[in-house]
């Protein structure tokens, strides 16, 4: 009896785990993504509020290739309410089909979430995306990324308009002061 309630306990986590590692529905990644292009720095233009990034401003992310072809990934953020830098480091790894935007990211040991590219900018296989757009398991979780520290007004209203044709609650973004990113390591 003991081993198949702990059985069922270990399928419940597994079928919980899964379900982290989704996508929203009617939610759909970018097809044709290159991780190369994808790796560097990231700065955090806009984002839906959370706990781990509650009060942080210049936020950055930076994203390199691990030796076990994952990738490692370093957030990082100023608390001036704290006066300090905070930092988390992570691993991704691909998922989902090959080409596809969609990665599962972990900061706390076994447990992944997923991290799901719905939007890119760049000329296409020429350099580094220019700007993205990720979200989470579900309309919870939205960040909306640029190479600067800024992105242009007409291209975040344009996505914008595309997250909240999405059903993703745009009036609750938060827009990240990027001033003094100088600073930033």
């Amino acid at each position: 009896m003991r081993a198949c309630l702990r059985l069922t306990l270990v399928c419940l986590l597994t079928l919980a785990a899964a379900g982290c590692t989704g996508l929203p529905p009617g939610v759909k990644a970018v097809d044709d993504f290159d991780v190369h292009r994808y790796l560097g720095r990231w700065y955090e233009i806009a984002r839906l509020d959370h706990s781990f990034e509650r009060g942080l401003s210049r936020v950055t992310a930076t994203y390199t290739l691990r030796k076990d072809d994952g990738i490692r990934v370093v957030n990082r953020g100023y608390d001036a309410a704290a006066g300090e830098w905070r930092e988390a480091v992570g691993k991704a790894y691909l998922i989902g089909k090959p080409g596809q935007g969609r990665l599962k990211v972990s900061f706390f040991g076994p447990f992944y979430s997923s991290y799901n590219i719905i939007a890119l900018g760049g000329q296409a296989s020429q350099g580094p995306y220019t700007y993205a757009v990720v979200c989470g398991p579900n309309r919870s979780y939205l960040w909306i990324l640029a190479r600067r520290p800024y992105l242009d007004a007409s291209t975040l209203a344009r996505l914008t308009e595309q997250a909240r044709a999405l059903a993703f609650d745009t009036d609750a973004l938060i827009h990240v002061d990027q001033a003094q990113t100088s600073g930033a390591r």
